[in-house]
């Protein structure tokens, strides 16, 4: 029997029992990044469904940006917990950025405008469809100024040109 690959749209698809909230271990694999946000071994974190995460993505503004941190950090706010776990964050937004990169290629429009969403610290996002390189021309089109190549490509001034929720 051959098994088909999932598209992206399949892998975007909620899971059962999430979302899910966790008490935060230090063995965690988002563990230091929600420290560095904040979060302590003890506090309640939450890993979600990409259903709430792409309608945040499809927020930010032409000439803005957000990062994975702001969206965890209102994903945070509205379970009443401490953290969102980056990790899964980080997966759903990829996985997002893929679906609407696929679904462009039908000829279909998502209005998700991905190339928006930067890691936690303002870099550019390496798994986005075209890579670096082309998240980097979208973002300088809207007026952005990129800094550093490769996986070092950052934006600029990332406080001026935050979009926060």
């Amino acid at each position: 029997m051959v098994s088909r690959r999932k598209t992206w749209e399949e892998k975007l698809a909620d899971k059962n029992g999430y979302p899910k909230v966790l008490v935060l271990e230090e063995g965690f694999p988002c563990y230091r990044a929600l420290n560095k946000m904040g979060a302590e071994a003890g506090d309640s974190v939450v890993l979600v469904n990409p259903s709430e995460i792409v309608p945040l993505m499809a927020q930010v503004p032409y000439g803005k940006v957000t990062t994975l941190r702001e969206i965890c950090q209102r994903i945070a706010r509205g379970h009443a917990v401490e953290g969102c776990c980056t990790l899964t964050t980080g997966i759903h937004v990829m996985t997002a950025a893929n679906a609407a990169a696929e679904a462009s290629e039908r000829g279909e429009d998502r209005n998700l405008p991905y190339w928006r969403t930067l890691k936690i610290d303002g870099y550019l996002n390496q798994k986005y469809p075209g890579g670096v390189e082309d998240q980097a021309r979208r973002l300088q089109a809207e007026g952005h100024q990129i800094v550093g190549k490769g996986k070092n490509a950052r934006l600029n001034d990332l406080e001026r040109n935050l979009f926060r929720f």
